[in-house]
């Protein structure tokens, strides 16, 4: 097995006064959405840019394969966009893996903000391409809503801070489940994506990661049916290390007489490498935490108390035309 693609290919920063192309990689958008989240962006000092063809509606895609494929390659080349965030997730971004020119998005680097179903192009991307990407708020999704978007990591991840560390206080809701120290290369996204990509040609690759996963109102039974499929595939065999995130809503009923921590612990507990749980990245309740996947970051559990660290920055301050 080998680990994702190294070397990095890290892209450039994003500053205040940058255009932001949006895109729809999956499922369908809302117009009011999306301009509420556009309205964000703007205020937060960007210039959000989108194709009409955004709207389109196939079932529940927005649009076909080759338009939504189209759209992502075409932000990607286009000179004056310098990040692409994903308007929203749901379905059907794996359609999109075949038919995308890696060689052409790997020529043109450019920051790729997603989560939810999107994790099939953010891993893709890493794996296959060696881009940094970055599990993080949508348009249409947390930066439509007060409070959606976690602005320190945001600007930590995106403008080129060299170390950083979310803040993991009191009132994040992050615990520690298994003690121990690791380092590794951040990697991973919603469990359910990662979960549907083993047996195809774009099956994860965890070797020597600090493996991230979270999920959104899957059952207790289904987490642990997801994450014993990863085991049983051997994708944890030389993981360094495991972070959760907030897991919301996975819940089977409101006074079940278990803990989603418990339940986890019994696939993972025995791994002998550091295990957190509560990060607030992906499917969250507030303020959605940005995530760079592909660059080096350190885990530390001790008594309770989780350490977590990004240790290199995922992005290049290299000089951009206005």
């Amino acid at each position: 097995m080998s680990s994702p693609a190294t070397p990095r290919i890290k892209p450039p920063t994003l500053r205040p006064g940058d255009v932001v192309g949006l895109v729809a990689p999956a499922s369908n958008v809302k117009r009011a959405d999306l301009e509420a989240g556009c309205e964000a962006l703007r205020h937060a000092g960007y210039r959000p840019f989108y194709f009409d063809s955004i709207f389109e509606q196939e079932l529940y895609f927005a649009g076909s394969v080759e338009r939504r494929a189209r759209e992502l390659e075409e932000m990607f080349v286009r000179e004056q966009v310098r990040a692409i965030i994903c308007a929203r997730g749901g379905y059907g971004a794996n359609y999109l893996l075949p038919a995308l020119d890696l060689k052409k998005i790997a020529a043109h680097p450019k920051i790729f903000v997603g989560y939810s179903d999107v994790t099939s192009l953010l891993t893709h991307f890493v794996d296959a391409a060696g881009l940094v990407t970055f599990h993080g708020p949508m348009a249409a999704k947390d930066w439509a809503h007060e409070d959606g978007v976690d602005l320190a990591s945001w600007n930590s991840a995106l403008a080129g801070t060299a170390a950083w560390e979310p803040e993991l206080g009191a009132g994040s809701g992050v615990s520690g489940l298994v003690e121990g120290q690791a380092e590794g290369i951040l990697y991973g996204g919603c469990l359910s994506m990662l979960a549907a990509s083993l047996g195809t040609p774009y099956e994860i690759k965890t070797p020597g990661t600090i493996l991230f996963l979270e999920d959104l109102a899957a059952k207790p039974f289904q987490v642990d049916r997801m994450l014993m499929q990863l085991k049983l595939a051997g994708k944890f065999e030389q993981v360094r290390g495991i972070v959760f995130g907030e897991m919301l809503d996975c819940v089977q009923t409101a006074n079940q007489g278990y803990t989603l921590e418990e339940v986890v612990l019994r696939i993972v507990g025995d791994l002998g490498v550091p295990v957190a749980y509560g990060l607030r990245s992906g499917h969250v309740s507030g303020k959605n935490i940005t995530l760079p996947l592909g660059v080096r970051a350190r885990l530390q559990v001790q008594a309770g108390e989780v350490s977590f660290q990004i240790l290199e920055a995922a992005v290049t301050a290299m000089p951009q035309q206005s």
